[in-house]
């Protein structure tokens, strides 16, 4: 049974009830679909067992018992709706509603937070004035002062929100605020499209319970309104926890519009500071279009004159002058500083909703001034995009690129940011998804998004609808890229670069991560090459540049520029002209690997094995194999000795001056990798031995080192010459970009070596005879010379 407490009337229309018959189930299933906050469950949950039984009656007839004695408080009038039944059909019954229960769930389950309640009453404000505004146009009477006005007074715990809209009759009050669920706007707006009038209307309002919101704050709510149609001001008042509300003659008067007190509970008396409801104005209600006025409190200091200073400056000032006998002067007024309190109406919603305009219209100083001022940023973007998008949803959206990283963490894209703000007809929705509009490597682009239509829950704070957020976020990341391509091909490279010194990283995740648009995300990468100099190359400047005949983009990986350019893996290449990619990044490799290839060229990681250089000529394929013929046994004999620390042992066709190298297989991890997953707090050890690369040494036949080992090869050779093999492996390890995992036997065979080097000396000057000092003329002493370092390498 549905009961209503009343003193104005007898007898309630049953349709006035009628109108939400449909709209309540939709917002109980939605709200239970939607489950995305704490208290969206808990209305789902709750919502459950009233499913079966809840809703506003309709399609039956209404009775109302009541006692129409005037002065005396009526009695709860029982409505009871009618069954229909036949006899092949069945029964059909109307839902039915506890009203109490039923506002306990739209007040306590829909919002996630209680601040919401402003947002709701100052878009209810707004649809006012925007009717108020079409009224005066289809009847020729003007209105002025369409504004919105808050005031909080502490002491009084109260809160006021007023506007000049439309306001409301006595019938209405009852048909909008009486029916729960029952939206004016949404009537107005049918109404407005029957007539072929409702293009472009910025009225907010959908599901008719906003009003309702409300009571996340209030213990009462008192509305007085008034209406160009009504000479009467009418009051509505209801209390948290009531089943009715009371509908009288307000004793306040209004020339027009609405006026909303509420009367905070206990634990919302945060909501009596006019600062907080100033930010909060900000935050959700900025850009509407009619001003929205908050009361403030300032002190501003003036300037008055010192009266006791002045008195005691020209007190003094005639006692020297009667000293000396002359005319006294008047002296200049000292001042000092008051401060006055100022108590008036202060505009919070400054602030216009650029995006609505034409791109055209807007110049580049609003585009920067409206950047600073939405995302509290102080530099310039360094690019921006305005946009409209059209199909199966509309919005419209403005997007940014920020002019540097942001000093706070941001930056990190396991964070999650708020960099992208969602509007529905200018009113702020929300600023909390994650990942959903935007993927991780593209969360430092920042922007708003305005549409109209969106899927939005009862509370309009979750998009119901998937496709709706796939289909935003193609458009917003196509947009997104188109923006920093134009950036990119920008004559003056130091924008890009510097852009690119912010957020390459992301980008290069995004290489790994989004697989439709890498292609596009390729072009956009730079890197330091062994031809690019002190600046950084595409990868289709590299491409540009290859060799006649190449057929392959090569890179290196190091953990700095400077070591990549003396790594031993790239000498060969270097002698040949070829141009090399210097990966200095961790995430660099991994990138280029998930790349794998760029304009039909193969990415080729110059430290792996069977490294192809290009087309050999016969003369250097014969050259080649007479070398490994003649090194055979030399490089058997190494593996023999390494044994299952390497693959294999092979004559190298890359190494200029170094006499060894390890390289790793194909389909493993390089050395470079290795050591990045190593330092993974949460590695997986069993995993890492699988994705290990197998060893591959590979000896220079050119250096004087191999060419020695080479006499000692064989089974007959000497422990000495075993060491020099496993010292030369251990030494490669670290050229190559490997950790030795046993440096104690490392240092103790370096150790070995240098004493047998020393005994080796020692041994020399004993058995040189020594010249009898006198038989010899005084050599003439030589000056100490200083030792140079000609090469950091430990080979030459």
């Amino acid at each position: 049974l549905l009961h209503f407490r009343t003193r104005t009337f007898a007898t309630m229309s049953a349709s006035m009830m009628m109108s939400s018959s449909t709209t309540l189930p939709k917002i109980i299933v939605n709200a239970r679909a939607s489950g995305k906050s704490a208290g969206q469950a808990r209305m789902a949950r709750r919502a459950a067992p009233l499913a079966r039984s809840a809703s506003f009656l309709s399609g039956g007839s209404a009775v109302a018992h009541t006692k129409s004695t005037v002065g005396k408080k009526l009695r709860k009038a029982h409505v009871v709706t009618s069954a229909t039944a036949t006899s092949t059909e069945g029964e059909t019954f109307q839902y039915q509603a506890e009203v109490s229960r039923l506002m306990d769930l739209i007040v306590n389950s829909l919002y996630s937070s209680k601040e919401i309640f402003l947002r709701e009453l100052v878009s209810n404000a707004s649809d006012a004035l925007d009717k108020a505004r079409f009224d005066s146009l289809t009847n020729g009477v003007a209105v002025d002062g369409l504004e919105i006005k808050i005031r909080a007074d502490a002491e009084a715990k109260t809160l006021t929100i007023e506007d000049t809209g439309i306001g409301m009759t006595k019938s209405d009050i009852i048909e909008i605020l009486g029916t729960i669920a029952s939206s004016g706007t949404s009537k107005f707006m049918d109404m407005l499209k029957e007539k072929g009038q409702g293009e472009g209307s910025n009225l907010i309002g959908q599901f008719g319970v906003g009003f309702y919101s409300a009571f996340l704050v209030a213990q009462t709510v008192t509305v007085i309104t008034k209406n160009n149609n009504d000479d009467t001001t009418w009051q509505w008042q209801a209390d948290q926890g009531s089943d009715g509300f009371t509908v009288k003659e307000a004793d306040e008067k209004l020339e027009r519009g609405t006026k909303i007190i509420l009367t905070l509970k206990e634990d919302s008396g945060e909501f009596a500071d006019n600062m907080k409801l100033k930010n909060l104005v900000k935050t959700y209600s900025e850009f509407i279009t009619f001003p929205i006025k908050v009361w403030t409190e300032t002190q501003v200091p003036e300037e008055v004159v010192n009266v006791e200073a002045t008195a005691a400056a020209q007190k003094v000032k005639d006692e020297a002058a009667e000293k000396e006998g002359k005319e006294p002067e008047k002296v200049k007024d000292v001042m000092k500083t008051n401060f006055n309190d100022l108590k008036q109406y202060e505009v919070a919603n400054e602030s216009k909703p650029l995006w609505v305009r034409p791109p055209k219209e807007v110049t580049d100083e609003e585009y920067n001034d409206f950047f600073k001022a939405t995302f509290k940023e102080f530099m310039d973007p360094a690019a921006h995009s305005h946009f409209v998008a059209e199909g199966d949803i509309e919005f419209r959206s403005i997007v940014y690129l920020p002019g540097m990283a942001p000093f706070d963490g941001q930056n990190d894209m396991q964070a999650k940011n708020k960099n992208i703000k969602l509007f529905v007809k200018r009113v702020f929705i929300s600023d909390d998804f994650g990942e959903e509009l935007m993927p991780r490597y593209l969360q430092f682009v920042k922007g708003v998004v305005d549409s109209s239509d969106l899927p939005l829950n009862v509370s309009r704070e979750i998009l119901q609808e998937g496709r709706v957020v796939r289909i935003m976020r193609k458009r917003l990341v196509r947009k997104s890229l188109d923006m920093i391509k134009e950036l990119a091909a920008q004559e003056d490279k130091s924008a890009y670069n510097d852009f690119f010194e912010s957020f390459g990283r992301q980008l290069k995740v995004g290489v790994i991560e989004d697989e439709a648009n890498r292609k596009t995300l390729a072009e956009l990468l730079r890197f330091s090459t062994s031809q690019s100099g002190d600046t950084t190359a595409s990868l289709a400047e590299y491409v540009g540049r290859m060799k006649e005949g190449q057929k392959s983009i090569y890179f290196v990986s190091a953990n700095s520029k400077d070591a990549a350019q003396k790594s031993p893996f790239i000498e060969g290449l270097m002698k040949r002209g070829l141009e090399v990619l210097y990966l200095v990044e961790p995430i660099d490799e991994i990138t280029l690997t998930n790349l794998q290839t760029y304009d039909d060229k193969p990415l080729v990681d110059v430290s792996k094995d069977e490294l192809d250089l290009g087309e050999d000529t016969e003369e250097e394929k014969k050259e080649a194999e007479t070398t490994e013929a003649d090194f055979k046994a030399l490089t058997d004999w190494m593996k023999e000795v390494l044994g299952d620390q390497v693959e294999k042992v092979v004559v190298s066709n890359r190494l200029g001056d170094s006499p060894c190298i390890l390289a790793t297989s194909k389909f493993g991890w390089s050395a470079n990798m290795e050591r990045i997953m190593r330092a993974q707090a949460m590695g997986d050890n069993k995993a890492m031995e699988y994705m290990k690369g197998r060893k591959v040494f590979e000896i220079n036949p050119n250096a004087a080192i191999i060419k020695a080992l080479k006499a000692k090869a064989g089974p007959g050779s000497s422990q000495m010459a075993k060491d020099q093999v496993q010292l030369m492996f251990d030494t490669a390890m670290l050229t190559s970009g490997f950790i030795i995992e046993n440096s104690s036997e490392f240092a103790s065979r370096i150790f070995s070596m240098m004493n047998m080097t020393a005994e080796e000396a020692s041994t020399e000057a004993a058995d040189t005879p020594v010249a009898a000092a006198e038989d010899k003329p005084a050599a003439a002493k030589s000056d100490a010379i200083e030792p140079e370092i000609l090469s950091d390498d430990p080979w030459k």
